[in-house]
């Protein structure tokens, strides 16, 4: 029996590609022990758990930004970290890491203890954490072609899906107008009626809720059908006709199919999913971080499935000024999915496999 070890945490685009891999070993190695590094803050406290995976925690490791206490602790917690990290690792075969605030401590604990390392990078642009992964020797994987750096050699694998999002595929490809069309219904939308999802990512975001405050009327007095993901920390708005606020979009498979059109930040996930099951969208990436959010959705932009703008010019007056374009657009898109990632899991998997090999 093999202990396999996944470290990956805080938001959901580290930690769902994480379960879906976690649920295929485990599938294919039901014998073997499979757990996750987490921090007692990050998301992993109710997705892993919920998974039926065993949570390991570890103190949450923030690289400083400016001269302050909490920079002068961080060696101090990454030291606590990294010897936890090493304890709750030993007699692994193989350390797994997603990016994220564990993952760092957890790569360096695995190059310690001689523990082969296999990371993943979801994002076009790679994390602090995973850049560190590879200086250390670990073999790689990506969701897409990276040009240049360590990354430029790594195994492209896409990025590994939900099984909802897998199963939806498989379901819809027997028709997909119809099961868009179903779609809708399912969701207790009107069918006839143009339909937009927006969703500000697994936290929410409080920019795009207040656009959609701001341009609600406009939206419902065209006739156009509202599913808003406000967020579980939000406030959750009143639902009206053809409103429907919630705090979280628990069926998000029928959400992509249902959707003519999506708004959404561009995280890794989100484009994945979207790539998989979705038919257009206008994406408005995260204005902070490495930049890693517009990267992501250059592809489906240059596929002509989705279109860009900046945080600093999406406002109402955006949205009313090309709701209807975008609209338009979305009609001329072909309906049918993409299967590009629908194997990322089983490729990460056959890559753990042949590492994890010569630590048996």
């Amino acid at each position: 029996m093999a202990r396999i070890i996944i470290a990956g945490g805080g938001t959901a685009g580290h930690i769902e590609p994480g379960l879906a891999v976690a649920r295929l070993w485990r599938d294919k190695n039901p014998a073997d022990h499979v757990a996750f590094l987490g921090t007692k803050s990050g998301l992993e406290n109710t997705l892993v758990p919920a998974s039926g995976f065993e949570l390991l925690l570890i103190p949450k490791v923030v690289a400083p930004r400016k001269i302050s206490p909490a920079a002068l602790r961080a060696p101090f917690t990454f030291i606590s970290a990294l010897v936890q990290a090493r304890n709750h690792i030993r007699g692994s075969q193989v350390v797994i890491g997603f990016g994220g605030y564990v993952s760092a401590p957890a790569y360096c604990a695995a190059k310690l203890s001689g523990i082969p390392i296999v990371i993943h990078e979801s994002n076009a642009k790679p994390g602090v954490a995973n850049r560190l992964g590879a200086l250390l020797g670990a073999s790689v994987a990506i969701s897409r072609n990276v040009e240049s750096g360590k990354f430029s050699d790594a195994l492209i694998t896409g990025l590994p899906l939900r099984s909802e999002i897998i199963e939806a595929f498989n379901s819809a490809q027997k028709d997909w107008k119809k099961a868009r069309h179903q779609a809708k219904i399912d969701l207790g939308c009107d069918p006839s009626k143009k339909l937009i999802l927006i969703m500000g990512g697994s936290q929410g975001s409080i920019a795009l809720n207040k656009v959609v405050a701001d341009s609600l009327e406009y939206l419902l007095h065209q006739g156009y059908s509202v599913i808003h993901s406000v967020g579980r920390g939000n406030n959750l708005p009143d639902k009206r006709d053809g409103y429907f606020p919630t705090p979280y979009v628990t069926s998000m498979s029928s959400a992509y199919l249902a959707a003519d059109l999506i708004i959404a930040r561009s995280g890794a996930v989100t484009c994945s999913e979207f790539r998989t099951l979705g038919r257009y969208a206008l994406f408005v990436p995260l204005p902070i971080g490495n930049g890693e959010q517009r990267l992501n959705a250059l592809d489906l932009v240059e596929a002509g499935r989705a279109q860009l703008v900046q945080q600093s010019d999406f406002d109402a007056h955006y949205v009313q000024a090309n709701i209807k374009a975008l609209l338009e657009q979305s009609e001329k898109t072909n309906v049918e999915g993409d299967s590009t990632e629908l194997l990322a899991a089983e490729k990460i998997v056959n890559l753990i496999e042949y590492v994890s090999l010569g630590n048996k």
